[in-house]
């Protein structure tokens, strides 16, 4: 079994259950409730539920790797997750002056480093 992907699925599925239970009422019910044009609500609406997707599909390929290495499908998920915590420091820096309002780019850094620790080392 390996342990340091298993960790990583673990902290995903936190993320996840931390994103729907979290970010569900103190974000994405605010921009339901706003004034924001309907197409701006909706196209609001399809961005967080595929973020939602994104996060459950993930964490069920930490899952699988577990047992089976897969160097492609950790590069893969690796590097969107990357992605997710350089687009929270640009706009935590560029929009709100500071990383903190929006820490999120901490475990999209740690999931990725724990994932290369048990696939991309053990491959």
């Amino acid at each position: 079994m390996n342990i340091p992907t298993l960790i990583a699925a673990a902290l995903m599925i936190l993320t996840i259950f931390a994103h729907v239970l979290g970010g569900g009422p103190e974000i994405h019910e605010p921009i339901i409730a706003s004034a924001l044009p309907d197409a701006v609500r909706a196209v609001a609406s399809v961005i967080w539920h595929a973020i939602t997707v994104i996060l459950i599909v993930f964490a069920a390929a930490l899952i699988y790797m577990v047992k089976h290495p897969n160097r492609p499908m950790a590069i893969l998920t690796i590097a969107v997750q990357l992605g997710f915590a350089g687009l929270f420091i640009f706009y935590g820096i560029t929009r709100l002056g500071t990383l903190w309002p929006m820490p999120q780019w901490i475990i999209f850094m740690l999931i990725p480093a724990v994932t290369y620790r048990g696939q991309l080392r053990k491959c």
